[in-house]
């Protein structure tokens, strides 16, 4: 998912930060193509991923954010399961997406809890969520998070996450300057 602003990083394209000597956006490219196909970006301006010869997918419903980038995820043809992933992730690890994909096999999907709550973008939803999440963007309740009221996800731990490397390391995003001097110096 590439669709957001970047308000608290200036506007500039965080997908495209380097880091460890590769753009954010490549790094994730090179994992999601072992654990997932088709791979395709959803976000707003295709031509800012053209080098990348993936698919690029507008909101089906503008303006709903976040929610609206996992709802149109759904929409796109492919498989039953479909895993979602923030653009500004340096370090997925592909078999903890794997892991999610297993974990998802009779819920609606699974993501990673963390003290702080759910994390909507880093996950997997199956499609029969769909309709689900549409209504919740027809309601006006736009907060990612808040399908955690809604759906029947499977909850990764951070014990779990913590078997496939530091979690600090593998849930770390850069969401303004201080994040991305954290990823470039401390790796997490």
């Amino acid at each position: 998912m590439a669709g957001g602003r970047a308000r608290r990083f200036a506007g500039q394209d965080k997908s495209r930060l380097v880091v460890e000597g590769r753009t954010i956006i490549v790094r994730q490219v090179e994992i999601l193509q072992r654990v997932a196909h088709p791979v395709f970006i959803v976000g707003h301006d295709a031509g800012r991923f053209a080098d990348l010869g993936l698919a690029v997918h507008p909101d089906a419903i503008a303006n709903s954010g976040a929610i609206g980038g996992i709802y149109t995820a759904l929409t796109i043809d492919g498989p039953e399961t479909v895993i979602v992933v923030a653009c500004d992730m340096p370090f997925l690890d592909g078999r903890l997406l794997s892991r999610l994909v297993e974990m998802s096999a009779s819920h609606d999907g699974a993501w990673v809890r963390t003290p702080r709550g759910v994390d909507p973008l880093l996950a997997c939803y199956r499609r029969h969520a769909a309709p689900i999440i549409r209504a919740e963007i027809e309601g006006g309740r736009l907060k990612a998070t808040a399908l955690d009221t809604v759906l029947h996800m499977a909850d990764m731990t951070l014990e779990e996450v913590a078997t496939y490397g530091p979690p600090e390391r593998l849930l770390a995003n850069v969401n303004s300057p201080g994040d991305y001097a954290r990823v470039q110096y401390g790796g997490s």
